[in-house]
C-alpha cells in the first residue's frame, strides 16, 4: 500500500535545518498507525511529503505502485484527490456549504456526478452519526459533529490512505476518544491505510502501532 525509504528534508532559511533524516515506513491496507515526536520534529512535514505538498531532498515514497516523488504537479494532485483523504486539527469544513455539500466535495473534485454522488454522502453521513445533519450548516454544529463531517469527506471518496494531522487538538477529552474510535471504525471498514499524528498519547493508544519520529527516522514506542 504505502512504502518510504530513507526519507530526506532539509530546509535552507532562515538556517539550514534537517528536519527529516532516513524515514522509512510501511503500510498496508487497514493498518492504522499514530506518530508521535516532540514539537518541530517534522511530523506535519512528513504528511506534507506523503502528500505531495513538498517535495524530500532525497528518498522514495510509493502508494499503490506509485511513485510519488517523480510526479509532476498536475499527476501528484489528480493523485492526492483520488487516493488520499485528509482529516485535521482545524476541521476545514467550508463555512458557506451545508454538511452534504461538504462531504460530497472529493467526490465533485474526481468527477462524480452529484446524482451517483447522493447515496454515497448519504451513507457515509449515517456511518459517523450524522444522517439527520445533512442539511446543516456548520456553525449549527459541535466541534464533534465538525469533525465527524471531516472524517466523512475524508472517506467518501475510498481513498487508500487517510492522513490525519492532530484531528482531536481542538477537542475535549472525551469527544476526542469518540471522534477517533469512529476515524478508526470507519478506516478499518474501508480498508484504509491511516497515519494519525499526535501529541496525544491517549489518541496514539487507539492505534495499531505508535512510531516516534527523530532526527534519525523512525522507531516503535516503548509499550507501557
Amino acid at each position: 500500500m504505502l512504502s518510504i525509504r530513507q526519507l530526506v528534508k532539509t530546509y535552507a532559511a532562515p538556517r539550514p535545518r534537517a528536519v527529516l533524516g532516513g524515514v522509512d515506513l510501511d503500510l498496508g491496507a487497514g493498518d492504522y498507525v499514530a506518530v508521535m515526536g516532540e514539537s518541530g520534529i517534522g511530523k506535519s512535514t512528513l504528511l506534507n511529503l506523503i502528500a505531495g505538498l513538498d517535495r524530500p531532498d532525497s528518498g522514495s515514497i510509493v502508494l499503490g505502485g506509485v511513485e510519488l516523488t517523480t510526479l509532476g504537479d498536475d499527476a501528484m494532485t489528480i493523485l492526492r484527490r483520488r487516493r488520499m483523504g485528509f482529516v485535521f486539527q482545524a476541521f476545514h469544513v467550508l463555512p458557506y456549504l451545508d454538511v452534504a455539500q461538504n462531504v460530497a466535495l472529493p467526490l465533485a473534485l474526481v468527477g462524480v456526478a452529484q446524482a451517483d454522488a447522493a447515496p454515497r454522502v448519504a451513507a457515509m453521513l449515517a456511518a459517523v452519526g450524522l444522517a439527520e445533519r445533512a442539511a446543516s450548516m456548520p456553525r449549527e454544529l459541535s466541534g464533534g459533529e465538525l469533525q465527524r463531517v471531516a472524517i466523512a469527506r475524508a472517506l467518501v471518496h475510498a481513498p487508500s490512505l487517510v492522513l490525519a494531522d492532530e484531528p482531536t487538538g481542538n477537542l475535549d477529552p472525551e469527544t476526542g476518544a469518540q471522534v477517533l474510535a469512529l476515524l478508526r471504525e470507519q478506516v478499518k471498514s474501508n480498508r484504509a491505510a491511516a497515519i494519525v499524528v499526535t501529541h496525544s498519547q491517549a489518541a496514539a493508544s487507539s492505534a495499531d502501532r505508535v512510531l516516534v519520529l527523530g532526527r534519525d527516522g523512525l522507531r516503535e514506542a516503548e509499550r507501557r
